[in-house]
């Protein structure tokens, strides 16, 4: 999981530098994207490290809010044409499989308590 969302911050670094390079609105939007999207996988680390289970939960359960904020912005720039669809439609998916991902653990780790 630190991999695939490592590679995701990866991407969305990517689209937010092409973002930072055209004027107005687009900046705006990029950092909301950057920060969001770039907290899904620091979460995500900073779980790895927890010191117990009520703690990886919490540091698993806001990677997952952070998914679905990126997923928001992400969908934003797609609705507005700020970027194209096809260059959006990958981080969609992925964002949309991260939040899965993270639901599912989340859910599994409550369960057993």
């Amino acid at each position: 999981m630190p991999d695939r969302t490592f590679e995701f911050a990866r991407r969305i670094v990517r689209l937010c530098r092409y973002l930072d390079a055209r004027p107005g609105v687009s900046r705006t939007l990029a950092n909301q994207l950057l920060r969001s999207g770039t907290s899904v996988g620091a979460n995500v680390e900073e779980g790895q490290a927890s010191q117990s289970g009520a703690d990886f939960i919490s540091k698993y359960s806001i990677a997952c809010k952070e998914a679905r904020e990126t997923h928001y912005w992400l969908r934003l720039l797609s609705a507005t044409e700020l970027v194209e669809s096809s260059r959006i439609e990958p981080l969609l998916q992925e964002s949309d499989e991260l939040i899965a991902i993270l639901t599912s653990i989340i859910k599994k780790l409550r369960a057993k308590k």
